[in-house]
């Protein structure tokens, strides 16, 4: 699905989250949300996903997306820790468990885990996860779900680095096999800059700059976002890698 953001706003009261955003994502490519805490990325993320009230226009394929067709996945989400990891993936099937479920859906809650690699845990109960893997099983909720698109909030926020990039790898590979339009909100600038097609880096709740990762991931956009100095150099495998060297204000 194609999304058309324009002129979003979300307020809290008085206080203003996101202010006039316009915002374009296309189907095959995954876009990274950036910028610092408080910077409006959450509150952007849950308006896209129709969770929060706003100004403006969202425009998923020329109008409101069907149910069942976005995937989202909160930073928290809470699932209870009485169920095993197998039926909190079941969940992205179905609103709720009952006495009966169909052979589809159970095929494909098993073919997400087997996809996420987690077929291990399917009967562990999740309280009894670790936060990393409770993270991969929400993953694979999302994707059992078979969406046209994902808005996924951190989703390696808990990961160690093989898993992170085990996770990103398979979500930009499920994007561009199967077509979804992905946004997700990162934290680490240079996992953004080697998955995503294109980031968008916010500040203030307001976009300062959408593009390339090599266009976008320079010190003028990064150092007053973040108020860092950084320096950013080219990787052997010729994505930006950025190096924070001290805050701007000490």
């Amino acid at each position: 699905m194609i999304l058309q953001a324009h002129n979003v706003s979300v307020r809290y009261g008085s206080r203003v989250a996101v202010s006039n955003v316009d915002l374009e994502a296309r189907p095959g490519e995954v876009l990274a949300l950036l910028g610092a805490n408080g910077s409006g990325k959450t509150s952007l993320m849950r308006a896209l996903a129709a969770l929060q009230a706003h100004s403006g226009t969202i425009v998923w394929d020329s109008g409101r997306p069907p149910p069942g067709s976005i995937g989202y996945m909160p930073q928290d989400n809470g699932a209870r820790a009485a169920l095993t990891a197998f039926e909190v993936v079941l969940l992205g099937r179905m609103r709720t468990l009952g006495l009966r479920v169909g052979a589809a859906d159970l095929a494909a809650a098993k073919a997400a885990m087997d996809e996420i690699g987690i077929s291990d845990l399917a009967a562990r109960h999740i309280g009894e996860l670790s936060g990393g893997q409770r993270q991969m099983v929400l993953i694979a909720q999302v994707l059992a779900g078979n969406p046209r698109a994902l808005l996924l909030d951190e989703p390696t926020s808990a990961l160690d680095i093989a898993h992170q990039l085990h996770v990103l790898d398979l979500l930009r590979t499920a994007t561009r096999q199967r077509g979804l339009t992905t946004i997700a909100i990162l934290h680490d600038l240079n996992a953004a800059a080697r998955f995503a097609d294109r980031v968008a880096l916010m500040t203030m709740g307001r976009l300062a700059g959408i593009g390339a990762p090599a266009d976008i991931l320079q010190p003028v956009t990064l150092e007053p976002t973040f108020d860092v100095h950084v320096a950013v150099d080219l990787g052997s495998d010729g994505h930006p890698v950025v190096l924070p060297l001290r805050a701007r204000r000490l």
